[in-house]
């Protein structure tokens, strides 16, 4: 009686089995159980299980986005890129409360047709790229793994420059996809994560608030003009730290673009243990900022092969305070005009934004307006800075006042050609005075700038001397200086003074 009820109770269990569609397989006298893959219940939505063929060549948008609102629609759950596939996709959404995750050896990779990407990424101005990856209105979402999310850069470049690409002309709508667009977010985590090739802007956080990027390695094309790599617009409460960035135009920029103007101030943001690389501005404040940009932390981090090392680049009539740059490494030299900057290792600037017909010219500035106007920049401090450059740290604004309180201390700079482009330029674009301005490269070319503070910072000239490499120091029509222990000579000592004074001061 007791081995039949045995056997009665393992024909219910192996029965109960099948019918639920989990294979076991007896081996010797015990049962092995062979669970492909857990249904919804465990919170798990494998993109392939909803249609995704991941051989590269077919377009899988729909069925991630069916394993996305499959997750979302049951409370949450983690959506997984299985490893070992290459998944093609035009845009799909992010939804709440979902994890999703690229495993290992596995590839998202943005469809190359132009025709599938539709929605702009700055609402109705169309004239600055598209959304691939998008998401609005989002808690709790977390885009992780050690796959590969690959915006297909180079696809939606024209022919290939020297130092550049060529951007395709069009009429109305820019189709170059911006690789990930969140508008609205609250608690995004992105992490260890390899994001690679955008056309456009790679992560872009629009109005966001709590937000973690943590490890992730984002390599973009040096020649794709526009490729930023984080850019974060009117959000708060962010830190980025351990992340490795290439990209052509600007790694890290804080901004707060105009088509947004309704999410406030970008604040509270703090920056740690990054190293990066760029063809324009390694880390950048604006030079979109129509509100407040201000309590930023920015710490050790390593700047390698860029054209500008930390710029502050105000053009429009917000502000920019209580920000500080410590312990940094910067290794800046020249490129071409295609790029701005003139191998500036630290830039602070405030010039009201130049008039003209850019494509986009209508929503630069205020709504009804042909001419803008720039904020303050006030209460920057550098601290514990080495730098080596092709041109030295430029400070101005356009008129004595509208960048004030500026610190310097144990900023030191060795000056010194690296490239055969000629220098002795300065690049103030985009602004309503002259652009690229000629002048002598000095370490620190301070103009109409006023409460500047330099204490315990050094000067050396390295190498060949250009005949334009000048001063230690060089004011134009400035204010109140304060120097404190400033150790260096001129380029040609004897010939050229140390420090010369323009102006007031």
């Amino acid at each position: 009686m007791m081995y039949n009820r045995f056997s009665a109770i393992t024909i219910f269990f192996l029965l109960f089995l099948l019918s639920s569609g989990i294979q076991a397989t007896p081996v010797s006298d015990t049962v092995s159980l062979h669970i492909s893959a857990l249904p919804e219940q465990e919170g798990i939505y494998n993109i392939k299980k909803y249609g995704a063929i991941g051989d590269g060549k077919t377009d899988n948008a729909r069925a991630i986005q069916k394993a996305i609102n499959a997750a979302s629609a049951a409370g949450g759950g983690k959506v997984i890129v299985p490893s070992g596939g290459v998944f093609l996709s035009g845009p799909f959404d992010l939804k709440s409360n979902i994890e999703f995750c690229v495993e290992v050896n596995a590839k998202v990779l943005a469809n190359p047709d132009e025709k599938v990407y539709i929605k702009s990424a700055f609402r109705d101005n169309k004239g600055e790229g598209t959304i691939w990856i998008g998401g609005e209105n989002l808690v709790n979402v977390t885009l992780c793994g050690a796959g590969t999310i690959d915006g297909n850069g180079i696809s939606f470049m024209g022919a290939e420059l020297e130092d550049s690409y060529v951007l395709k002309p069009f009429t109305n709508v820019d189709p170059r996809p911006h690789l990930l667009t969140v508008v609205a977010g609250k608690n995004i985590r992105i992490r260890d994560l390899n994001i690679v090739n955008s056309a456009y802007w790679t992560v872009h956080l629009i109005g966001c608030d709590d937000v973690a990027i943590d490890n992730i390695t984002l390599l973009n094309s040096l020649k794709v003009r526009n490729s930023d790599g984080i850019d974060l617009d009117h959000s708060k409460n962010v830190r980025i730290s351990n992340c490795y960035i290439e990209s052509g135009d600007d790694c890290i920029c804080l901004k707060n673009r105009r088509e947004y103007e309704e999410f406030g101030p970008c604040e509270n943001i703090t920056v740690s243990n990054c190293t990066m690389t760029s063809r324009s501005c390694a880390i950048k404040i604006g030079s979109e900022n129509m509100d407040r940009i201000s309590h930023v932390v920015i710490n050790n981090c390593i700047i390698k092969k860029s054209n500008r090392g930390i710029g502050i680049q105000n053009r429009d009539e917000g502000t920019v305070s209580e920000v500080l740059f410590s312990n940094i490494i910067i290794d800046s030299h020249l490129f071409s005009d295609v790029w701005w900057g003139k191998a500036e290792p630290i830039y602070v600037t405030a010039y009201a934004r130049a008039s003209g017909n850019h494509k986009d010219a209508g929503w630069r500035f205020p709504k009804g307006e042909i001419q803008g106007r720039v904020g303050e920049v006030r209460n920057i401090y550098f601290s514990n800075i080495k730098c080596t450059s092709e041109n030295g740290i430029y400070v101005g604004g356009e008129s004595v006042g509208k960048v004030s309180g500026i610190t310097f201390d144990e900023v030191d700079l060795q000056i010194g050609k690296i490239t055969p482009i000629k220098g002795g330029l300065y690049d103030r674009r985009p602004a309503n005075v002259e652009g690229i301005i000629k002048g002598r490269t000095s370490a620190f070319y301070i103009d109409k700038a006023d409460g500047v503070k330099i204490r315990n910072c050094a000067v050396t000239w390295a190498g060949h001397k250009a005949d334009y490499f000048a001063h230690v120091l060089e004011t134009h029509d400035s204010g109140e200086l304060k120097i404190i222990n400033l150790e260096g000579e001129s380029a040609f000592p004897g010939k050229v003074e140390a420090i010369k004074h323009y102006g007031r001061q």
